[in-house]
């Protein structure tokens, strides 16, 4: 069987050699893909030590943490600090454990089910410590990065201001060096600042002199710098938001981080790892609320049976299941991607910061599908926990109601879902035009194939090689629409968002689900196809899906933009491209959720 499986790549590429964006244009092969299977033991007690820290100090006070109880939140900080869940990825020079990337992806999935208390230490340990930590001079870095990494200073970030959120750039807090050359002075007000409240350390983006966006270190204390009260939010009620004031506000000139006007690279590449991570975390609250969601309907009982029971209520948990499953394969193949690639740098000669940065920023397209589809996963799981919970999910007595007013927030911040399909699509976009993406080759093979007419005969009979030829399908799908998108709309093609975010749609659904097969052929080629079957079926239910979507967003590009013979060519390369077999969902979404009701948890 071994033999058989060695079928996912045509090329001899290995994961340190992709480059970002390249799975579009290339097949991955399966044995080079890490999986969440590979996960080692110290790894796996370091997930479970972050669950066990949920377990017993955030889940019993959740109430209060979410009643904003005065010095609450900084305590338990403090205590994950001793714990070291602060300093996973800050080097041990400066008070860390120095651990790899993939490590530091599974503390923010471990601590992701803690409600208000996850969106404080993902602030803290990701915007709040990692740009002194990456752009910091060694004198800032010995001050700060310590501190941080126990949590006995907590960090904040400083980046929307009332007019600018996704405009970044349009931030409008003006800097001026003062007359004696000693501080830089501020004024303007920056919003919406997690951890803002009670943060010690702030990274504050300023223009100086009107048009150099730049970047401070600004404590709490100094003069002219002051908090507002805390906001009433929908959700993350727990986490400190506030609006924080800069009227003449003196910063040393020693606390200005990285060089005066590059204050975007500093919020962009930020921004990168912020959104992995924030996939990471919306993961492992995903994986909770499902567990409480199963739990609840294994008891609940009506017409004399328990819910569970039920078709309805079994399709909710199995797709709840399903894209957290899939999820998690993209997300733990990115991170190993990242990790590679911080390792590929840093043995080039790149220092430490420049190695993790220049990863993140290799992999940012597949940074920003992770936001997306995480996001809208533990959406998805919450949503349909309450409809599961029914009257009981709208009582706060039960905590799947917090659940999903906690998630919401998850689209809008580390860019909006929005803005982040437009990147998606931007990115590949401009790394093809600067030649570091061969887009136009293979697009250009499509639209040969499109008037040539298809092969019949000499199938492919090896283990999975219909899934496989879907999911070729699926980047042709992509390459077609893209191509034609850019050939007939040209530099107008930035003005079609919605056009521009049918393609992202699809190349989401495309990466996610060639994740998911690629983590399958590797526990079928371990375990066996009997062992793996219920991992089959999650991958076949959602390809099935995926296919499906992809064809809706494939047909409402080509119908935005094209017309006549074009339109009818691809509208038929579109079909050609999304047939599929017939599929028997319903069965296997029912062997999905008996699998979840037997184990009464998120199993794998």
């Amino acid at each position: 069987m071994g033999a058989n499986l060695i079928i996912m790549s045509t090329t001899t590429s290995t994961t340190t050699s992709l480059k970002g964006g390249e799975w579009l244009i290339k097949e991955s092969n399966a044995f080079e893909t890490f999986t969440p299977e590979g996960f080692n033991e110290e790894q796996l007690m370091v997930k479970e030590m972050c669950l066990q820290f949920l377990q017993t100090e955030v889940h019993p006070i959740a109430d209060r943490i979410d009643k904003l109880e005065p010095g609450l939140m900084p305590s338990l900080m403090v205590k994950a600090g001793e714990q070291g869940l602060l300093g996973a990825s800050i080097p041990e020079q400066y008070g860390g454990l120095g651990k790899d990337f993939v490590t530091s992806t599974l503390v923010n999935e471990g601590l992701g089910g803690g409600y208000s208390f996850s969106v404080a230490v993902a602030a803290h340990t990701g915007i709040g410590t990692l740009p002194i930590l990456y752009f910091g001079t060694d004198e800032q870095k010995q001050k700060y990065i310590p501190k941080l990494a126990s949590g006995e200073w907590k960090g904040a970030y400083g980046l929307t201001e009332p007019n600018s959120g996704s405009d970044a750039l349009g931030a409008k807090t003006s800097a001026l060096l003062s007359a004696d050359g000693k501080h830089y002075i501020l004024n303007g007000q920056k919003c919406w600042i997690t951890n803002g409240g009670f943060a010690d350390v702030y990274t504050v983006f300023a223009k100086i002199d009107g048009d150099k966006f730049s970047t401070f270190i600004v404590e709490r204390g100094f003069e002219g710098f002051t908090q507002g009260p805390e906001e009433h939010k929908m959700g993350i009620k727990g986490s400190s938001t506030v609006q924080l004031y800069f009227q003449d506000c003196k910063v040393p000139v020693e606390n200005l981080l990285g060089e005066i006007g590059k204050g975007h690279i500093i919020a962009f590449n930020i921004l990168n790892i912020g959104r992995l991570k924030l996939c990471a975390a919306a993961l492992g609250g995903s994986k909770m609320a499902l567990n409480s969601t199963i739990e609840y309907a294994k008891t609940r009982e009506q017409f004399k049976t328990a819910i569970a029971n039920f078709g309805a209520i079994k399709y909710k948990l199995a797709e709840a299941a399903i894209r957290i499953f899939v999820s998690e394969s993209a997300l733990y193949r990115t991170s190993k991607w990242v990790d590679d690639k911080e390792i590929e740098l840093a043995n080039s000669g790149k220092p430490f910061n420049e190695a993790l940065l220049g990863a993140a920023e290799e992999f940012a397209v597949e940074c920003a599908i992770l936001k997306v589809h995480g996001s809208e996963v533990l959406d998805y799981v919450v949503d349909e926990g309450v409809q599961v919970f029914g009257g009981n999910g709208f009582s706060d007595e039960y905590a799947i109601s917090r659940a999903y007013r906690d998630s919401r927030i998850n689209r809008i911040y580390e860019g909006t879902n929005e803005i982040n399909r437009l990147l998606t699509v931007d990115m590949i976009l401009k790394r093809a035009m600067k030649g570091k993406l061969d887009l136009m080759g293979p697009a250009m093979a499509v639209s040969k194939e499109l008037m040539s007419i298809p092969e019949f005969g000499n199938e492919d009979e090896t283990a999975f090689a219909a899934e496989r030829k879907s999911i070729l399908n699926m980047k042709k799908c992509i390459l077609m629409v893209a191509g034609a998108a850019i050939q007939k709309l040209m530099m107008k093609i930035s003005d079609e968002q919605e056009i521009l975010m049918n393609i992202a749609d699809m190349a989401i659904e495309t990466f996610v689900a060639e994740s998911t097969l690629l983590r399958i052929v590797k526990m079928v080629d371990k375990q066996g196809e009997t062992a793996s079957s219920i991992h089959i079926d999650i991958m076949r239910c959602y390809l099935n899906d995926a296919i499906d979507r992809v064809n809706k967003a494939g047909k409402e590009a080509i119908n935005a933009f094209a017309d006549g013979d074009e339109q009818r060519m691809m509208l038929l390369g579109l079909k050609r491209f999304t047939k599929a077999a017939p599929f028997n969902s319903k069965d296997a979404r029912r062997r999905i959720a008996d699998k979840l009701i037997a184990e009464n948890k998120y199993p794998w």
